[in-house]
């Protein structure tokens, strides 16, 4: 753990995961860790977390932190070195490849998680003083389009409306995102504002997700076709005569184009039916809804911009606001969510290779702006490599040095098996990292740099409504790690730019920032915190969340945008934007006769390497998976439960399988978040086609062409371990978090001889090995206790009957087990005093699905609002409100009837 050290009680700080930018209080316990609680002043979530920021606590220990630089060796190894090496290995790395093939052969890709300050100092350094514009970011990945659908619309990356709007408003729609898992905290708003003020919520998305149970309307969209539902929405407006004509004469450009071509995209309500697959009902309910409530807020995410047509996804959207004047007022607007917890932060720094600092573009003015005011001797003068198109250039060898910070990108981009590939013919691989190892660092990186993580470092951030927070430290740094700031500065000072670069502190930075963003503004922009470019040290360490734009001509409390025009196009007028005919990149065929989406689940985050740490976060959905209609699952012979070879053009994995009447005919799920680290055959961007949008160069994630077959597995089981052990080749397997160790989930065709022969092998000097086996059954137990404690626990069975490993679990954790425990172990029945709780259901309180049935068979519960009373479950972040009601519907319609849990977790 982080050594103690005298610190305030409680510390106010920012959660480091999605965009929602919730505040935390934070209470360092002097051993390295901290009690994690809601920020009840904070505006962004007053005091609601959810279940990944509810669980911040358990992933603070430092088992797995890069704590020193590192350094490959000749035979392939890391070894320790000190930073003066790494930093001058670095350095003149650089800048030998520089001097011998220009700027352009270096590129930086940078991460969402950094904070602003981290991500000023990279870009100035690359695009003011190497000279190059190769720095891009994995926001890329996430909200590029978004990015791209408001510079075309506002001549500006401008969110224009306020979380405040989702309180007000009297109608929101929800497209592309699965809001009540990825935006919990946000989402209870709306579901609060519908239970209060009756607003109605319209869900758009292929998928029936657990967003769409709390809707009004659910629209299951096909693939791709959002713009051609928002196209048919325009016209729809125009022809009932429901457009704010003064608004579009004054405020807008553009509108007639945008308005013919909508009408060549949907000409009729039939035609928006066939190219959506909605019913014409449903749209006609859709578009009523829309005209008839004039604070109306479309809020959009991953569903809209991962797509190969993103940017008009987002512009179909903005046109129909437009269109009616409703933005920058209370309760409407279009409103992108944001994935990243600093992913604005890095927009407004100039994160992606087709920005400059401050909202200011790669065009002749605002380099000279920037130039002058960075005094900036080597100005990049054009756009650099996006995401997929830099690594594409490192595969080609136009790309000789990468240096990658706090981002997996060999797990994250689309064709992950080519971006492997890619970064092994390096010349120069440096990695920033919180952790020692992941698959990019395995990989094949030369240079690992030990960096600050959340806790430990101080900046700021700035959410999906323009709210920027600090991030505070709570914690020392451990060992040799550095903020990724002092890092880049170190580099660019022994790269010969000394006085640019010698920032005493993040406060420096944030200042010069706030500087650049009001430096010959005027209005012209609209980032603009000028108001904080002389605060003082105090003021920093003290500054309140705020939202942008704070000048220092005038203080605001209303900074929605373009009520009244304003827009930050050279005439100041909004631009409608004619969408193209939507298609997909790729069609499904006779070879791939599905289509791929993918996404996120409730209790993970990204590659896992934080929320991978949290028992508690690990037992929800423990495995990695693909979901499949029932229909699809019984035409390709496949039940729940069973496993699953998911194959498209680009690569394959074996998931388990999980049918689902909510997942659209002709489509498979499957989550982002596993790795070669955490499982061995579910890295599903190995899987996902390097198609990009043409406009904003944001991957298609969501519709790969795939195939599915049946995998059969004779033998399923568990295995537990206090400490790591490398399961046997061949076999199938997916790690979590548990208290105590670690846990594996796995399959394989070995039967219980094998195993047994494995859990001797592994059961060193002074383990006592207890086992049980029945050959004919196909069943093999073992335990290996140590001093009293449980050492490891297997569990081996016939594929069709795997065993529940939670009561295995607890004992995992326990710190003596008496003889009639281990007895009762490996019987496979709950042990002493210790009931099967069941898979998990609410992650916030540890509350599992047992549980939750026996309060309910009880009588100490009978509805949600009940389990909430007696259990606290779906009081915190609400995430796990929609599988309570399902539970408790389920025991109403089955009162008398026995039943087990589902899944394994």
């Amino acid at each position: 753990m982080n050594a103690p050290r005298n610190t305030p009680p409680v510390v106010r700080t920012t959660c480091p995961y999605c965009g929602v930018g919730c505040g935390v209080l934070a209470s360092p316990d002097g051993q390295g860790g901290a009690m994690i609680s809601g920020d009840p002043d904070h505006p962004a979530n007053y005091g609601r977390l959810c279940s990944k920021g509810s669980a911040l606590g358990e992933t603070l220990a430092l088992d797995t932190r890069l704590l020193h630089p590192m350094l490959r060796q000749p035979d392939g190894n890391l070894a320790r070195t000190d930073w003066e090496t790494a930093l001058g290995k670095v350095a003149d790395g650089m800048r030998r490849i520089v001097d011998r093939d220009g700027p352009d052969a270096v590129a930086f890709y940078l991460s969402g998680q950094l904070l602003t300050e981290d991500y000023y100092v990279a870009n100035k350094l690359m695009k003011g003083f190497v000279g190059t514009a190769n720095v891009d970011t994995n926001s890329r990945l996430c909200m590029a389009s978004s990015v791209a659908g408001h510079r075309r619309a506002f001549g500006a990356d401008t969110v224009p409306g306020s979380y405040a709007d989702l309180d007000e408003a009297d109608l929101l729609i929800l497209v592309g995102s699965n809001a009540a898992w990825c935006h919990p905290v946000l989402f209870q708003r709306m579901v609060r504002n519908r239970r209060e003020r009756g607003a109605r919520i319209v869900v758009i998305d292929p998928r029936r997700t657990v967003t769409a149970e709390e809707a009004d309307l659910f629209l299951p969209i096909a693939p791709g076709m959002d713009s051609v539902l928002f196209a048919g929405l325009l016209a729809h407006l125009a022809d009932t005569h429901a457009l704010d004509l003064p608004y579009i004469e004054s405020h807008t450009a553009g509108f007639e184009a945008a308005l013919e071509r909508c009408r060549m995209l949907a000409p009729d309500l039939d035609v928006v039916s066939a190219r959506t697959g909605l019913d014409a009902s449903d749209i006609q309910r859709f578009f009523d809804l829309f005209r008839s409530n004039e604070r109306s807020v479309t809020c959009y995410s991953q569903g809209v911009n991962q797509s190969a047509q993103g940017t008009d996804k987002v512009n179909a959207i903005i046109n129909c606001h437009l269109a009616t004047g409703r933005i920058g007022k209370p309760g409407m607007g279009p409103f992108s969510l944001t994935g990243q917890p600093n992913a604005m932060g890095g927009r407004e720094v100039g994160g992606l290779a087709n920005q400059l600092a401050a909202h200011m573009s790669l065009i002749p003015g605002d380099i000279d702006r920037v130039a002058r005011f960075w005094r900036a001797p080597r100005m990049a003068q054009r756009e650099g490599h996006k995401a997929v198109q830099m690594f594409e250039a490192i595969a080609r060898g136009e790309i000789k040095a990468l240096w990658v910070m706090a981002t997996n990108p060999v797990v994250s981009l689309p064709d992950a098996a080519m971006v492997r590939e890619a970064v092994r013919k390096l010349e120069l691989f440096v990695v920033s990292e919180n952790v020692l190892s992941n698959d990019t660092v395995t990989s094949g990186a030369h240079i690992l740099l030990p960096a600050a993580a959340w806790g430990e470092k101080s900046g700021t951030v700035t959410n999906s409504e323009r709210r920027v927070s600090r991030q505070r430290t709570f914690l020392p740094l451990p060992g040799e790690a550095k903020p990724d700031w002092w890092i880049v500065a170190q580099v660019a000072q022994r790269l010969g730019f000394g006085n640019e670069f010698d920032y005493p502190s993040a406060a420096d930075i944030f200042r010069e920032h706030a500087a650049l963003s009001a430096f010959e503004n005027g209005g012209a922009r609209d980032f603009d915190i000028g108001a904080f470019a002389d605060i003082d040290d105090t003021q920093f360490e003290t500054l309140a969340p705020f939202q942008w734009p704070r000048t220092s001509r005038t203080v605001t409390d209303d900074t929605r945008f373009f009520s009244e025009g304003g827009f930050f196009t050279p005439d100041r007028r909004g631009r409608f934007v004619a969408p193209e005919p939507p298609t997909l990149q790729s069609e499904a065929g006779s070879a791939f006769p599905f289509i791929l989406n993918t996404g996120r689940i409730r209790d993970q985050w990204h590659t896992m390497t934080r929320t991978g740490l949290s028992p508690r976060l690990a037992s929800h959905l423990p495995e990695p998976f693909v979901e499949i209609h029932c229909d699809d699952a019984r035409q390709a012979g496949l039940a729940d439960g069973d496993f699953a070879r998911i194959s498209t053009r680009y690569g394959a994995c074996v998931l388990k399988v999980r049918v689902s009447e909510g997942q659209r005919r002709g489509s498979l799920f499957a989550p982002i978040h596993w790795s070669d680290a955490s499982a061995s055959s579910a890295r599903i961007g190995e899987m996902i086609t390097p198609a990009t949008d043409p406009v904003s160069g944001q991957p298609e994630a969501k519709a790969t062409p795939a195939a599915i077959t049946r995998v059969n597995y004779r033998f399923a089981g568990f295995f537990l371990s206090k400490r790591p052990i490398a399961l046997p080749r061949d076999t199938w397997w997916a790690k979590s978090a548990a208290a105590g160790g670690e846990g594996f989930l796995l399959a394989s065709d070995d039967g219980p001889q094998r195993w047994r022969g494995w859990a001797h092998a592994i059961s060193p000097t002074g383990i006592s090995l207890s086992e049980y086996l029945d050959e004919p059954r196909g069943t093999y137990r073992a335990a290996g206790f140590a001093n009293g404690r449980l050492s490891f626990c297997l569990f081996i069975g016939p594929a069709s009957q795997r065993p529940q490993w939670d009561v295995a679990k607890a004992l995992l954790a326990s710190e003596t087990l008496e003889e009639r425990q281990r007895r009762i172990l490996l019987s496979g029945q709950s042990a002493d005093g210790m009931a099967d709780t069941g898979p998990t259901v609410c992650a916030c309180f540890g509350v599992g699905l047992n549980v939750i049935r026996e309060a309910l068979a009880s009588g100490a519960a009978s509805d949600v609002a009940g389990i909430g009373i007696a259990l606290r479950a779906g009081t915190n972040c609400g995430s796990c409100l929609p599988e309570l009601k399902r539970i408790v519907a389920e025991e109403r319609h089955h009162d008398k009837q026995p039943r087990q849990a589902s899944h394994a977790g």
